[in-house]
């Protein structure tokens, strides 16, 4: 990858505490699986910020690179990769969101409510 591309994307990523790679934007996804990622953090009430892949090929392969993952939307938090829309899922129902996630600012105690609760009925609303 490219130096610059490189430094970018490390900008990127240290931008906000959550960070969105995705295919589109949070107001409007592209794609299935980036929207699953949006609803997700959505409900947890986690402020996260995206950047839309499809306007800069540099990043959109660059990013796979960096976080040695061939699939997008990817997802950073505190500048660690957490994986993409299948793990985000997987995480979410398992309760494992909230534990990785406990010291970001955004994660609110609706989060930690809706988790309690069962967070799978959201999952059930995302197919």
């Amino acid at each position: 990858m490219d130096p610059n591309t490189r430094q970018r994307i490390e900008s990127l990523v240290a931008s906000s505490p959550v960070v969105v790679f995705m295919k589109g934007n949070k107001l409007m996804p592209q794609c299935g699986f980036s929207n699953n990622v949006c609803q997700i953090l959505n409900a947890l009430a986690v402020p996260f910020e995206t950047f839309d892949v499809l306007s800069d090929p540099e990043v959109r392969q660059g990013i796979k690179e960096f976080s040695d993952w061939p699939t997008i939307p990817q997802v950073y938090v505190q500048g660690q990769f957490m994986g993409g829309s299948d793990i985000l899922i997987e995480m979410y129902n398992s309760g494992e969101l909230l534990e990785k996630n406990h010291d970001c600012p955004g994660l609110s105690s609706v989060a930690i409510q809706c988790l309690n609760q069962g967070a799978g009925s959201v999952i059930g609303h995302l197919a």
